[in-house]
């Protein structure tokens, strides 16, 4: 896989996900930060800092990102949430507009 096809996530710890250019692509927020106009460093470098979503958090929204591919290809399956991550991964998904 290119470099240009990925896209790198870092969390408020420093953990850094490598994903697929087109599951971050599922978060609208994610989206125009990669292909807005200008020499914004996110869209030079392909990555982007979340100083306010934690490891745990992020992980869970690279998940989401790759579940919904596979959903909206026909693949209808269950995303687990466990209860104690849910209100920080609401907040974050609605930064994220996911």
């Amino acid at each position: 896989m290119r470099k240009e096809d990925t896209v790198k996530l870092i969390s408020a710890e420093g953990f850094e996900f490598v994903i697929d250019k087109e599951a971050a692509m599922v978060s609208q927020t994610i989206r125009n930060m990669l292909t807005s106009p200008g020499s914004f460093a996110e869209t030079e470098h392909g990555e982007v800092t979340f100083p306010e979503i934690s490891t745990v958090i992020l992980e869970k929204i690279c998940q989401y990102f790759y579940w919904s591919l596979q959903y909206a290809r026909g693949k209808e399956t269950e995303f687990p949430i466990e209860p104690e991550l849910t209100l920080e991964l609401m907040m974050a998904a609605n930064y994220l507009h996911t």
